[in-house]
């Protein structure tokens, strides 16, 4: 895309009211699909939880990432589905 984002992401935050504390984003695997919250956390760590019979969701070691310029920006660009 060859137009500058700034106007855009002002107008689009101005429209839309979201939450900045967190985020979803899009996930696919064969023919499932969905959206589920954007997190941070420590991969060597949730590998070894793993190893032990964890999952993901009991998993507790994680935090929301939060929606901020640069996701956005990765939004309107194509890059990341949110």
């Amino acid at each position: 895309m060859n137009f500058h984002l700034e106007p855009t992401l002002s107008l689009i935050q101005e429209h839309f009211k979201t939450r900045n504390d967190v985020f979803a984003v899009f996930w696919q695997k064969g023919n499932k699909s969905g959206f589920m919250p954007a997190y941070y956390y420590d991969p060597y760590r949730y590998q070894l939880h793993k190893r032990s019979g964890g999952n993901f969701k009991n998993y507790k070691d994680k935090s929301f990432l939060p929606l901020n310029k640069e996701e956005w920006i990765k939004h309107l660009k194509g890059e990341k589905l949110i």
